[in-house]
């Protein structure tokens, strides 16, 4: 294996630059959608309707990405890692431009457009994380894919609070919910000119295997229909749609719970951002290296979920910082090591296949939580946190069950 040094160190930065474009985006879409002041959306809509309607915009994202990221994966096992990276980049500065458009224009059908586009686009998680498999081994894997939690952790300090900022007019004069998204295609641009000058290709040897639009699709059947990694994927998929309720609507309970505007919902998920990298970067890379994927997930899996009930215990705004914390480290534990049991199940060849399989679970499970949380806040603001953690607490279970019957067949092959 050649050196990694490199390509991990462009990964990163790649990682990095993007999680901050799409943490400029964050803060912004929630009030605009949610507040009658943005002037986006008619006054005559009611905020059980402007609720339903992010919830519908915000999964247009996610099942776009459904199709796009195994797509991207199954074509950058066959073409290579930096030229489907480069054109998942491309897709990105065209979706964040219509967004901005969109706004400026009050038009709605826009935003679904933009949303979709990079949706599709975003699916550059699965290249990244094939080219971060090419270069690891079995006692790297884990640590390496952790350094996507510490890109999005360093990224998401620096790109909602900045984004919050960006679109106040209190900042600047002229600064509108417009310009973050004007400011994340600039960041994508920088994004695509560092990946075409400093990107090494990690791939050795291409696969060739049939590819279509519905391979998300028959990626999810797939999933499902191995007896032995169904359990496996079953675990990841109700983990992941317990984890989105979470990020997908909280910045809906932050605006009606405690009146947070984008500014102070910026603000927030910076200090999330910050968690999350101290986690990544002092905790979870010296925990992996103490001990296996399957030891971590027996307990962070569990202490997820009741990390997300505990956001329904503060009453005021300055409480809910005392949780993300919690959170942050049992998120940064369970994702880089459900990814390395996914990995490790591919073998040498497949990677992009195999991570994009995973990507299609993450992407199904990432696309149902805003629709179902849209309708579910019309009846309590709460019930979305319920059900996240009640969700993740199903995924623990299939985790468990995995990894009892690896165990099991390890003891009698030995």
């Amino acid at each position: 294996m050649p050196s990694n040094r490199l390509p991990l160190a462009t990964i990163f930065l790649t990682v990095f630059i993007d999680v901050v474009g799409v943490g400029i985006a964050t803060p912004t879409i929630t009030p605009l959608l949610l507040r009658a002041s943005s002037g986006f959306l008619p006054t005559a809509y009611s905020i059980d309707q402007r609720t339903i309607l992010l919830g519908y915009l915000l999964a247009s994202f996610s099942v776009a990405g459904f199709i796009g990221g195994p797509l991207l994966g199954a074509l950058s096992d066959r073409y290579g890692r930096k030229p489907m990276l480069l054109f998942s980049l491309v897709l990105t500065i065209t979706g964040y431009l219509i967004f901005a458009v969109g706004i400026q224009t009050q038009a709605l059908w826009l935003l679904f457009l933009s949303r979709i586009v990079y949706g599709i686009g975003g699916g550059n998680i699965a290249i990244i994380q094939s080219a971060i498999a090419d270069v690891s081994d079995v006692s790297s894997r884990t640590k390496n894919f952790g350094l996507i939690g510490v890109a999005f952790g360093i990224g998401f300090i620096i790109g909602p609070t900045l984004g919050g900022e960006l679109s106040n007019p209190k900042t600047v004069s002229w600064f509108t919910f417009a310009t973050p998204f004007y400011a994340a295609a600039g960041l994508a641009v920088v994004n695509l000119i560092m990946v075409l000058t400093t990107f090494r290709e990690t791939l050795a040897t291409p696969i060739m295997r049939p590819i279509t639009a519905l391979t998300g699709f028959r990626n999810v059947g797939q999933a499902f229909a191995d007896p032995r990694l169904r359990v496996l994927f079953a675990g990841v998929f109700f983990y992941a749609l317990g984890f989105n309720f979470y990020t997908q609507f909280f910045s809906v309970y932050l605006l009606k719970r405690f009146d947070f505007d984008q500014v102070h919902i910026g603000r927030y998920f910076g200090f999330v951002g910050l968690c999350i990298a101290i986690m990544q970067g002092l905790v979870v890379r010296r925990v992996a290296s103490r001990y296996t994927p399957a030891q971590i997930l027996r307990v962070s899996v569990l202490g997820l979920a009741v990390a997300l009930w505990c956001f329904l215990l503060p009453q005021q705004s300055w409480q809910i910082f005392l949780v993300a914390p919690l959170m942050a480290l049992f998120q940064g534990l369970t994702s880089p090591n459900a990814t390395t049991l996914v990995s490790a199940s591919a073998g040498a060849e497949g990677q992009g296949r195999t991570l994009g399989i995973n990507q299609s679970v993450l992407s199904a499970a990432f696309a149902l939580p805003p629709v179902i949380a849209g309708y579910l806040e019309t009846i309590s603001l709460t019930l979305p946190l319920v059900i996240a953690g009640a969700m993740v607490v199903v995924g623990w279970g299939f985790f468990l069950q995995f990894i009892n019957r690896e165990a099991i067949s390890d003891a009698v092959k030995a």
